[in-house]
C-alpha cells in the first residue's frame, strides 16, 4: 500500500530548544494515524510542519511521494481541523462547507452538488440551510470536517478536535470519527493527549515524548507490550514498584521490591541480576482473592476506598508498608461484600507484569 505521508529525520529547533528531534514515520494511504503525547512534547509543532505553517530545520517531508519542503500551506494537499472549529457564524452550513470551493473558483452548480454529497457522507443530509448556532457540538464537528473533506485533501490533520466537547459527546464522537474515516477513506492524522481517543480510533499510534517517538505501534501492542517505561506509564493505568533483580533468565526475572516482596515477572529489555528495575502492572491484571494461587504472585492488601464508576469500578488498596495499588473490580464476579478497611489477598500472573531498568 502506498504512503500518503512520509516523514524522515524531521528536526525542528527554536534557537537552542529542540521541539522535534529526528522523527521518522510513514502513514499508509487511507489509515487513521494518531500522535499521542503530553503537552509540550512537540506533537503540534510536528503537525504544523506537515501543514506547512512551520519549516523544518532539517529532514524530508513527502505527501504522496512529492517533496513538501518550501511548499506553502495553501499549495499542500492537506487540510487542518482545529480544536476551536472556526466555523463562520454568519454563514449557513452549506456556505461554510462551500467556502473553500468558492475560493478555488468552482462553478455554482458543482459547489451545490459537492456540498450536498459531502453532507450526506458526514451524516447530515438536509442540514445545508441550518445556521451554525442551531447545531449541536457533534454536528459542528462534522461540518468542520466536511468543510475540509470537500476539498479532497490527501491528508486530513486534526489537532485535538474533541478537546472542547463535554465528556459524553467526546465518547460519542470518538466512535463517529472512526466510522466517518472508514467511510470516506481519507487519511487522518490525529493529534491528542488523550490516550483513550488514540487507542479507540487509530490503526497506528505514535507515542511522543520530548520531541521523539518512543513507540509507533497498534493500540493493542502499545497497551500490551510497551517498549519503554514512558509508554507503560502514559498508555493506560499502571501500578508501579521499584526493586532489585535477584535472578534473571532470557524472558523472566525474580525481583525483590523495596518493600520486601518477591515477584516473578517478564522483562522487556535486559534486566541482569543486581540491576534496579521498575515493575509495571495493570489494575485489571490483579485478581481479587484468587481461588487458584499456583504460579501467581500473591500478597495481602487493605482496602482504603471503593472507587465506583459502573463497569470501570476499582479498589484503592494499600500494602502493610503503605504502598498504594489500584485494583480493577471484574464484571464477571460479585465483590459486594468488600468494604473499606477489609484485608484481602490479591494475585497476578508473571506474564501480566513488565519491568524495565529503572531510570535515574
Amino acid at each position: 500500500m502506498p504512503n500518503d505521508l512520509s516523514v524522515h529525520n524531521i528536526l525542528k529547533k527554536f534557537d537552542k530548544f529542540t521541539a522535534v528531534d529526528n522523527v521518522s514515520f510513514d502513514v499508509p494511504e487511507g489509515s487513521f494515524f494518531s500522535i499521542l503525547g503530553p503537552s509540550g512534547c512537540g506533537k503540534t509543532t510536528l503537525l504544523r510542519m506537515i501543514a506547512g505553517f512551520e519549516e523544518p530545520t532539517s529532514g524530508i517531508l513527502e505527501i504522496r511521494g512529492k517533496n513538501m519542503l518550501g511548499v506553502p500551506p495553501n499549495r499542500r494537499p492537506v487540510n487542518l481541523v482545529f480544536q476551536h472549529l472556526a466555523l463562520f457564524p454568519m454563514m449557513d452550513v452549506a456556505e461554510n462547507i462551500a467556502f473553500g470551493l468558492k475560493r478555488r473558483g468552482v462553478s455554482g452548480s458543482e459547489i451545490k452538488k459537492k456540498t450536498e454529497a459531502m453532507l450526506e457522507r458526514v451524516g447530515l443530509p438536509g442540514y445545508g440551510i441550518k445556521q451554525v448556532n442551531q447545531l449541536s457540538g457533534g454536528q459542528k464537528q462534522r461540518v468542520a470536517i466536511a468543510r475540509c473533506l470537500v476539498l479532497e485533501p490527501s491528508v486530513l490533520l486534526l489537532d485535538e478536535p474533541l478537546g472542547a466537547l463535554d465528556l459524553k459527546l467526546r465518547e460519542q464522537m470518538k466512535v463517529e470519527l472512526k466510522k466517518l474515516q472508514a467511510k470516506v477513506g481519507t487519511t487522518f492524522i490525529y493529534i491528542t493527549h488523550d490516550q483513550s481517543e488514540a487507542l479507540v480510533m487509530s490503526d497506528k499510534v505514535a507515542v511522543m515524548n520530548r520531541g521523539r517517538f518512543e513507540q509507533v505501534d497498534t493500540p493493542q501492542n502499545l497497551y500490551g507490550n510497551p517498549a519503554t517505561p514512558f509508554v507503560a506509564q502514559f498508555v493506560g493505568d499502571n501500578n508501579k514498584w521499584r526493586g532489585k533483580v535477584t535472578q534473571s533468565n532470557s524472558d523472566e526475572v525474580l525481583l525483590e521490591t523495596d518493600e520486601g516482596y518477591s515477584f516473578r515477572t517478564k522483562a522487556n529489555s535486559s534486566c541482569p541480576a543486581g540491576s534496579t528495575v521498575d515493575l509495571f502492572l495493570r489494575p485489571e491484571a490483579m485478581r481479587i482473592e484468587p481461588q487458584q494461587t499456583e504460579g501467581l504472585n500473591v500478597f495481602d492488601v487493605t482496602v482504603k476506598a471503593i472507587l465506583f464508576d459502573g463497569a470501570n469500578s476499582r479498589l484503592l488498596t494499600v500494602t502493610k508498608e503503605d504502598h498504594e495499588l489500584v485494583v480493577t473490580l471484574p464484571q464477571n464476579r460479585k465483590f459486594d461484600h468488600i468494604v473499606a478497611g477489609d484485608a484481602i489477598s490479591v494475585g497476578w500472573h508473571p506474564d501480566s507484569g513488565i519491568c524495565f531498568e529503572a531510570e535515574g
